[in-house]
């Protein structure tokens, strides 16, 4: 899985929330900051979709942070670090 399919699918990065509430990955922006080898240091940016108890939708919230990112040869992310 390349990092943006890992990162739009992974629940690690609710971390990043500020109320428990939902990723929009419609919003979800990913900026690699730095790659070596097998690591990639990652910027990422989305809002957080908080919800009323009826089930609609009651605000959404900027979140943001960084995460250490582990890669193998291909590139593909075997495991992840928020920061």
């Amino acid at each position: 899985m390349n990092i943006k399919e890992y990162l739009e699918s992974c629940r690690e990065l609710s971390q990043l929330t500020t109320q428990n509430g939902w990723i929009d990955n419609e919003t979800l922006k990913i900026t690699v900051l730095t790659q070596a080898e097998n690591t990639a240091l990652v910027d990422v940016r989305f809002d957080e979709l908080i919800m009323e108890g009826a089930g609609c939708l009651a605000d959404r919230v900027a979140c943001y942070g960084q995460v250490r990112l582990q890669l193998d040869e291909n590139e593909q992310v075997t495991n992840m670090e928020i920061l």
